[in-house]
């Protein structure tokens, strides 16, 4: 397999190229197993070497640690092209990359110095722990506790439906240092904390779609970790801490239903041109036309949608209204466009001989993934007001 090396990407020939070679390994190494692995449920392991090798598990990461720079929006048209594939794969590094981004922007310079090359090399694997059985949008609800008992924290909770919790290494970790604290937001840390002792990994949860990559419940007893690796050296910053990935993390789950949008665009309109009924393709039927354009439209509105809200995100404004726009509009164009294409598709839509029936499982993720679609409407309400005050 030809691959490009984790070299900087800082203009837009660059950015164009890297797109391109991501385009070309989405068709070439991807497309030919998704239907198979997916079926299957099978952790994609040659691919993740590959990913390695892409540089991916440094996309977002700075140059200075031998990651690719990458901006939100060349980011988020990565995400798209691969996700109007297999978006299982970009779970893969996002959720990674979200451990990455708390490390380089909170992270000590010694934390930055060890852990930030490793990351990007892939050799360290993992993503961001937060959600627990009883706290989920509720962050502050969580109940995992790190007690200090000299140069060390020990660990004691559980968390669920962490990704990568079975294949990855390590994990930013969301606990309570302080669970007495008031407001409870100012009693919450975030640690690396690498797999070993006391660290369990329990069972794999069973999904609708989003399959060939691990969920996990991680349980930790008495897991011990030393008091350097709490992110930024000092206690209670870490919902802040946690919080702040989150307009990125949005961003990227827009990304994956822009993907998805288009993707069952693409495999709509590719069946309605082939299938054909009374004397012609099924494109000339006014019905279908006006699905196809009402798909058509969607997706374009998504995919502008997030790149607004990539590009103030790399402005370094703050974007948490536009960034729930996206994720809000464009996971909704994904469901609403793998269901109109399996419609358009007719009975082989229900088969899983034909893609569209794999987007139209993966597509409800995007709805719920980083802060469900009607908090995402909140969040964009209480902005916009904030934003618009009243003469």
């Amino acid at each position: 397999m030809t691959v490009m090396s984790a070299s900087p990407i800082s203009n837009v020939g660059e950015d164009a190229q890297l797109l391109d070679t991501i385009e070309r390994w989405t068709m070439r190494e991807l497309k030919p197993i998704v239907r198979e692995y997916d079926h299957e449920d099978r952790y994609p392991a040659a691919i993740v070497e590959q990913m390695k090798e892409l540089g991916l598990f440094g996309a977002t990461v700075s140059e200075e640690y031998g990651g690719l720079g990458l901006s939100a929006a060349t980011y988020s048209k990565m995400i798209m092209i691969i996700s109007s594939v297999w978006m299982s794969v970009t779970g893969i590094i996002n959720s990674h990359l979200m451990l990455a981004l708390a490390i380089e922007k909170f992270g000590t310079p010694t934390q930055k110095a060890r852990w930030l090359p490793r990351i990007v090399s892939g050799e360290v694997r993992g993503g961001l722990a937060l959600t627990e059985p009883d706290a989920g949008t509720d962050l502050q609800g969580i109940r995992m506790t790190a007690r200090r008992d000299g140069n060390d924290y020990v660990i004691n909770g559980t968390k669920t439906w962490i990704t990568n919790g079975a294949e990855g290494s390590c994990f930013a970790l969301l606990v309570k240092t302080d669970p007495q604290a008031q407001p409870r937001h100012k009693g919450m840390s975030l640690f690396i904390a690498p797999k070993q002792k006391g660290f369990t990994v329990g069972r794999k949860l069973e999904k609708l779609g989003y399959k060939s990559i691990d969920t996990a419940e991680l349980a930790f007893e008495d897991y011990r970790v030393p008091a350097d690796n709490l992110i930024g050296g000092v206690e209670g910053r870490g919902f802040y801490q946690a919080t702040s990935g989150l307009e990125l993390g949005r961003i990227n789950v827009a990304a994956r239903g822009v993907g998805i949008a288009e993707g069952a665009l693409k495999l709509a309109a590719d069946y309605a041109q082939t299938r054909k009924t009374f004397g012609k393709p099924i494109c000339e039927h006014q019905a279908i036309q006006l699905k196809l354009g009402e798909m058509a439209t969607r997706a374009r509105a998504a995919r502008l949608l997030v790149l607004d809200a990539a590009a103030a995100f790399d402005r370094g404004e703050r974007c948490d209204m536009e960034a729930g726009m996206a994720k809000y509009f464009a996971s909704e164009a994904a469901l609403e466009n793998s269901i109109e294409s399996m419609r358009i598709h007719g009975a082989y839509g229900y088969s899983k001989e034909f893609d569209i029936e794999r987007l139209y499982r993966d597509a409800p993720l995007t709805c719920i993934g980083e802060g469900t679609n009607e908090m995402q409407r909140i969040i964009i309400s209480r902005q916009y007001i904030k934003r618009n005050p009243a003469a």
